[in-house]
């Protein structure tokens, strides 16, 4: 029997083309500290391939959907992923699909002199 609700429609989803990181005494950033994990790092290689959900990312990195599901509230806390749909499962649950917030990361030690944030220090 056929369902209701639409399975995994497809996505239009294209990610802003970089996210800055400053790493900086003065603002902290947790963003290199959820990248030290090699599963987060799986989860990010993943969505680069095509934007899902925490049991299509289980799925693809071999984890269970739990460890996948921390790894992405992390990760969508850091701005690295964003949830860009939500789908619905054959019995009527909502899905997040998510996807890579950006293509490429920068890390940066210091703020630099063309940065718009940037202030003067003496």
């Amino acid at each position: 029997m056929a369902s209701a609700f639409p399975h995994q429609p497809a996505v239009d989803h294209a990610p802003r083309e970089r996210t800055s990181v400053v790493v900086d005494h003065e603002e902290p950033t947790d963003v290199l500290q959820v990248l030290s994990s090699e599963t987060a790092q799986e989860i990010l290689l993943a969505l680069r391939s095509e934007p899902g959900t925490a049991s299509d990312v289980a799925d693809a990195v071999d984890r269970s959907v739990q460890n996948v599901t921390y790894h992405l509230d992390r990760l969508r806390r850091a701005d690295l992923i964003t949830p860009i749909e939500t789908w619905y499962s054959e019995k009527g649950r909502e899905m997040t699909v998510y996807a890579l917030a950006a293509e490429r990361l920068v890390v940066q030690f210091s703020r630099t002199e063309d940065d718009p944030d940037r202030q003067d220090r003496d």
